[in-house]
């Protein structure tokens, strides 16, 4: 079987250059576009020497849709704007489209799951096998724990991080109100200022921290009568956000259109 052709999106960012990195230590994977956004000082550059590899013969381009009329599936870890244009550009050409990108509004995700109608659209705020798990432990653990044990959600990440709380917080707090059937939306706590009063009973609160060059923590903590667990989640490297990635575009090949996440990818959805 041939391998698939990936496309990497915002090719010259961290994340660009480790995707491009993942794609090449991929076994049934090849880099055949690399794009970056018009004016891009890095457009003509070589993506192999970008991402700190042998040179691939492949050159970063700001045509994406020329790029992808030539590829199986894209990788995409940019903004929600790029994101939506990326969507539509992925489902004209019917290929797979991974999603990191985080931030991303009602309306955006409402056109991501337009694109999905028609090509495989794998969307998760966290491509690392550890945190999915973690999400699933999260969600057995609120439904056993019940409301009687607050929870907690602290995060932390590099200085640079530009939305807030993290795609990957959203995950594990979406994960939470999964396992207590109800509403992330109405029991969210994003911050806390001033004379508060006590804390809601049901609440899932979120903490943010930034700083420095943290790749990613997440820490969710159940909080009840005289105990408290937690479960951690700290990511070293970025590459294991690509490796996820590059799993999800290939396990996207053999599906129909439709939007999935990396519980699916990993086989996680059906013990939701």
């Amino acid at each position: 079987m041939a391998d698939m052709r990936l496309v990497v999106v915002g090719a010259s960012g961290r994340m660009g250059r480790a995707l491009i990195r993942a794609v090449t230590e991929t076994e049934g994977a090849t880099l055949v576009g690399a794009i970056e956004r018009a004016g891009s000082p890095d457009l003509g550059r070589d993506a192999g020497e970008l991402a700190g590899i042998d040179r691939l013969g492949v050159t970063l381009s700001d045509d994406a849709l020329e790029a992808f009329a030539h590829a199986d599936g894209v990788l995409d870890f940019t903004a929600p704007a790029a994101t939506v244009h990326f969507a539509e550009l992925a489902a004209q050409a019917r290929i797979v489209h991974v999603v990191g990108t985080t931030g991303c509004t009602p309306a955006d995700e409402a056109k991501l799951a337009a694109a999905a109608r028609h090509a495989v659209l794998v969307k998760s705020g966290n491509m690392s096998l550890g945190i999915n798990l973690l999400a699933q432990l999260v969600r057995e653990a609120a439904r056993a724990l019940g409301p009687e044990y607050d929870v907690e959600i602290v995060e932390m990440h590099h200085r640079m991080k530009v939305d807030a709380p993290s795609g990957t917080a959203l995950l594990l707090g979406q994960a939470a109100a999964e396992g207590r059937r109800v509403d992330l939306a109405q029991h969210s706590v994003r911050s806390r200022d001033g004379h508060t009063g006590p804390r809601g009973l049901g609440d899932i609160g979120f903490a943010t921290l930034r700083g420095g060059t943290v790749v990613g923590e997440h820490a969710v903590i159940l909080a009840g009568p005289h105990e408290r667990i937690e479960l951690t989640h700290r990511a070293e490297d970025r590459s294991i956000f690509a490796r996820g990635a590059v799993r999800a575009a290939l396990w996207g090949m053999s599906r129909k259109p439709g939007l999935y996440s990396m519980a699916d990818v990993l086989g996680l959805a059906s013990r939701a």
